[in-house]
């Protein structure tokens, strides 16, 4: 292809070369289309607890307050209602995409339970551009999101935010502004991809759905909170933390007057009130702790009402760390050896790792050390606790070399051995039995003496790991009886060092 006049076979191939660099570009990596796969059964699961939810504040709202106040409620359910129906009816249409790209797609594969053809690039724009389904989506979508904002009141608008909203990019691409359409459906968009895309928007239109009932429904408590029927909550953030570290828990009822604080103690003495909730915080020593919380509001005539929590218990730990290596107790040289670290009650991004006598890689609890010289090595974990860093464990490891590997000649490494098998091998290999890290070893020289019945015995010699020709003569005049014996082999491993391995003598039968 530099120049010159090439023949026709000369020309095809380059034709080739260049359809397969093309093959190449438009190919979409299956890790890529997993990780769609992935996010779209996320998303998913996502909208179908939220879904569940959303089901739950329904039949709560209709089992209490449309049954005890329905002349205040029953408005306010009609209205949740109509919000079902309108975020029902684009979460619909968006189905009968998905049954569309479904149906071009193949349907489901059900080794991967993804679509057949999940990395085609021409079925998604075929239909979300070339049939102007896109641009019917995008309308509808603006179209619910100005139909659920309308249900509220103006001074409640401006206090809900969701993400269920479509709107042209406002970036231009090489001087061209792409429609909102193209943007997420457009050219080169994998038909997985794009499925990945109607299930965020139906998680958006289930979260905007959720966000505006929610809204709704707490008008009625705004009004007037009814407390007879309502428990105490304690809630902590954890209930194991490390010494110096402070206990924060919230003490507070699920329903509450905002213009009417009530009382909070914990064991006896008062907590500050804000809002209705209480903040509770301790420090305390080494061992397991409890407390109760108690809530006394103030009703219509004068009178008080108390609501106690169940028993909360805690326990403080000494600082204490986690290291485990994933293989073994022990780092080898020459390979990169796993190591997990954690720390109870420290989220793994905080933690400090460092290392003496090797090298560490990695972050969030996944390392990978290093070594290169026999020894120990030592991994130190820390972290800040109220402002200062301070350790929190260490561990001692033992630093070897990786174990000498086998040779072996037709996967064997001595004894009898059929001499048209004999005959037919050419290679030495070394093996490494029972270790479990990848760590391969490359035969770098060897020795054979090849004795023959009635006949002297011929030595040979030779680098790397595969017969000479020499060698393949000799062996090539193997017969029952005769003995073929290769010694003095030498291999190199990952770690550099010369190792010198078994002798194999082999009989031929």
């Amino acid at each position: 292809m530099a120049g010159g006049k090439e023949s026709a076979r000369q020309k095809m191939i380059n034709i080739m070369y260049l359809v397969l660099l093309a093959m190449l570009a438009l190919n979409v990596s299956e890790t890529i289309l997993n990780a769609f796969k992935n996010i779209n059964d996320s998303l998913e699961t996502s909208r179908s607890n939220v879904d569940a939810s959303v089901n739950q504040l329904i039949a709560a709202f209709e089992n209490t307050k449309l049954k005890e106040e329905p002349v205040r409620a029953k408005p306010i359910y009609e209205k949740a209602q109509q919000v079902q129906k309108i975020a029902g009816d684009l979460n619909s249409y968006i189905q009968t995409l998905k049954d569309k790209f479904v149906k071009a797609g193949g349907n489901y594969s059900p080794e991967n339970g993804d679509l057949v053809e999940r990395g085609n690039v021409d079925i998604a724009p075929g239909i979300m551009i070339n049939q102007k389904e896109g641009a019917k989506l995008k309308a509808q979508i603006n179209e619910t999101r100005e139909k659920l904002l309308a249900v509220l009141d103006p001074k409640d608008r401006a206090s809900v935010t969701f993400s269920l909203e479509a709107k042209d990019p406002e970036k231009r691409v090489n001087g061209v502004r792409k429609s909102w359409e193209e943007n997420n459906f457009g050219e080169g968009t994998p038909l997985t991809a794009a499925m990945t895309i109607l299930t965020k928007i139906q998680s958006d239109v289930k979260n905007a759905e959720s966000d505006v009932i929610k809204k709704l429904f707490g008008k009625m408590d705004q009004a007037v909170v009814n407390l007879d029927q309502f428990a105490a909550v304690a809630v902590a953030p954890t209930s194991y933390i490390i010494q110096g570290q402070p206990y924060t828990a919230e003490v507070f009822l699920t329903a509450y007057d905002s213009k009417s604080n009530p009382s909070i103690s914990v064991n006896g003495s008062n907590l500050a009130v804000k809002d209705g909730r209480g903040m509770y915080q301790t420090v305390a020593g080494e061992g397991m702790h409890s407390w109760r919380g108690t809530i006394r509001v103030k009703q219509t005539d004068g009178t008080f009402k108390t609501y106690t929590t169940p028993e909360q218990k805690f326990q403080v730990a000494r600082p204490s760390a986690v290291v485990s290596p994933t293989k073994m107790n022990v780092l080898y040289i020459g390979v990169a050896n796993p190591v997990a670290v954690s720390a109870p009650g420290i989220p793994k991004e905080n933690l400090k790792v460092s290392m003496s006598g090797g090298s560490l890689s990695g972050s969030a609890g996944n390392y990978v050390a290093n070594v290169s010289s026999p020894g120990a090595a030592k991994i130190t974990v820390s972290a800040e606790i109220n402002g200062k860093t301070q350790t929190i464990g260490t561990t001692d490891f033992r630093v070897k070399r990786i174990p000498d590997p086998v040779a072996k000649f037709a996967g064997k490494t001595g004894g009898k051995m059929p001499s048209v098998v004999i005959k037919s091998q050419d290679k030495l290999f070394a093996i490494l039995e029972n270790f479990d890290f990848d760590a391969n070893f490359r035969v770098t020289r060897f020795n054979l003496i090849v004795q023959k019945p009635r006949a002297d015995a011929a030595q040979y010699q030779t680098n790397g790991n595969t017969l000479s020709s020499e060698m393949r003569s000799a062996m090539a005049g193997v017969s029952p009886g005769s003995t073929v014996v290769f010694y003095n082999i030498m291999a190199v491993g990952p770690d550099g060092t010369q190792r010198e391995l078994n002798s194999i003598a082999l009989t031929a039968n």
